[in-house]
């Protein structure tokens, strides 16, 4: 498996040259997968400094061993299985003072799309499981489609999938339900298509959203986004740069949002004429409009077209 591991790193030399690593700092790649990023970006680093890498599964982390081997890379590195929404813990077990750049690659690994067994793809027939995490997350997606309540599937589809055809989704996955369990992704997607109206099935796939609002609920992924996310610019030191690559709104929007709260400075009315708040800026948005892949890229690798990278430098302490 892990020799077979695919790693294709989006938007790479966007990403190189807004963390810009130099000798002796420490880069945390949070997702780490077959370290794509990491092996261009960590041998900057030099043998005094310290590449921490995170992932949820133990495949990526064998897989970006033998990368970073093969990169030659030198530096000094902590792998950690776990998932960056544990990063108070995990940087405070690596003893570091703080940290000087955090990549966040955020979604499913093209590895884990082609694990047909994993069950991630609306397109290969698997048991519906699209747990990042087995040893940890031990909710599945079978048991949310088998067991949540039709609102509760209207809400999760709505919210987590942007689904416009959530209530007839919802209907008909609780009529099907109801004859026996579905147990299978393509049992979900042939439900879902059959659900969606037929002037609209010839676009892209009518299960994409489902899917995607089903392991986003399985792996609590916006939950474990903000948690990391504020754990990774607390950690930042003065001068230090976050880097995130999201692939839907959902994601985009909260990244965004978290950087321009932490961007403001005073939010006093002007006619006080005096600063009251005390709100400072925390950092700086190096990104005003979100960084996506050149045309090349996507033509090269497809699954990166939904990419926007953001990034943001924290100020120094005035």
């Amino acid at each position: 498996m892990t020799s077979a591991y695919r790693h294709v790193p989006v938007l790479l030399d966007e990403v190189g040259e807004l963390l810009s690593p130099a000798r002796g700092q420490v880069l945390v790649d949070g997702t780490l997968g077959g370290a794509g990023h990491a092996s261009a970006l960590a041998p900057a680093l030099g043998e005094d400094g310290l590449l921490i890498g995170i992932d949820h599964d133990p495949a990526a982390l064998a897989a970006s061993e033998i990368a970073l081997e093969a990169a030659a890379c030198e530096v000094p590195r902590l792998l950690v299985h776990g998932s960056f929404a544990d990063l108070d813990r995990i940087l405070l077990d690596a003893s570091v003072a703080g940290v000087d750049a955090v990549l966040l690659d955020l979604g499913v690994s093209s590895h884990e799309l082609d694990e047909a067994e994993r069950g991630f793809s609306y397109k290969r027939e698997a048991p519906l499981d699209m747990r990042m995490d087995p040893d940890n997350h031990t909710k599945t997606a079978a048991e949310v489609i088998n067991t949540y309540s039709q609102p509760d599937l209207v809400r999760i589809l709505g919210a987590y999938g942007e689904e416009r055809h959530a209530r007839a989704i919802a209907a008909a996955i609780v009529r099907a339900r109801e004859k026996a369990p579905i147990e299978t992704t393509t049992e979900l997607a042939d439900l879902v298509r059959a659900a969606y109206p037929a002037r609209e099935r010839a676009k892209r796939h009518p299960a994409r959203k489902t899917f995607q609002a089903l392991r986003i609920e399985v792996n609590g992924e916006l939950e474990a986004l903000e948690k990391g996310l504020d754990a990774a610019l607390r950690w930042l030191l003065p001068g230090g740069t976050i880097a995130v690559i999201s692939y839907h709104s959902l994601e985009d929007r909260i990244v965004k949002h978290a950087f321009q709260e932490l961007a403001k400075g005073c939010t006093c009315p002007p006619e006080l004429g005096v600063c009251v708040c005390g709100n400072v800026p925390i950092v700086d948005v190096l990104t005003p409009r979100p960084l996506t892949p050149r045309d090349a890229e996507v033509e090269a690798n497809p699954r990166a077209r939904s990419a926007k990278l953001r990034a943001a430098r924290k100020r120094a302490i005035a």
